[in-house]
């Protein structure tokens, strides 16, 4: 089995400042913003807007050190960091089509905005952990540990 590709260091620092910025974003999901996360989840959403908060919450800080000293399965954490932009952004959505305001996206206009950035997130991620470049090595590996 072959090791991942050695990235970079502008993608390294990359990953580790989307790392970073999950962990921030964990911890606030915990603390000071819980608040306005709650208000985030979208009313359709079969759970308690509470738990939600505090699941995704504990999700962001689980990514966030994975980015950060997961750095052999970075290409593995870069897919899950990912698909939780993917699996998130429904929420986005929702706080625009609803026109829920928070964290001082008071305005459709700015709420419209926002969405654009989910796909430079999901993008980021791929790109600082080399996850696109280095995704035949990952099925590789998963075949090679089916056999």
């Amino acid at each position: 089995m072959t090791a991942p590709a050695h990235t970079s260091l502008p993608r390294t620092i990359a990953r580790i400042a989307l790392g970073a910025f999950l962990f921030a974003a964990g911890t606030a999901h915990l603390t000071v913003a819980r608040s306005e996360f709650t208000a985030q989840v979208p009313s359709w959403l079969p759970f308690d807007a509470d738990v939600v908060v505090v699941a995704s919450g504990v999700v962001e800080l689980a990514l966030g050190a994975g980015l950060v000293f997961l750095g052999r399965y970075r290409v593995l954490v870069g897919w899950v960091v990912a698909a939780f932009f993917v699996a998130i952004f429904p929420g986005n959505i929702a706080q625009y089509v609803d026109g829920v305001s928070a964290f001082g996206l008071d305005t459709d206009g700015a709420r419209l905005i926002r969405l654009f950035f989910q796909p430079v997130l999901v993008l980021w991620a791929l790109w600082s952990t080399g996850a696109w470049r280095d995704r035949r090595m990952l099925r590789l590996r998963r075949a090679t540990a089916a056999r």
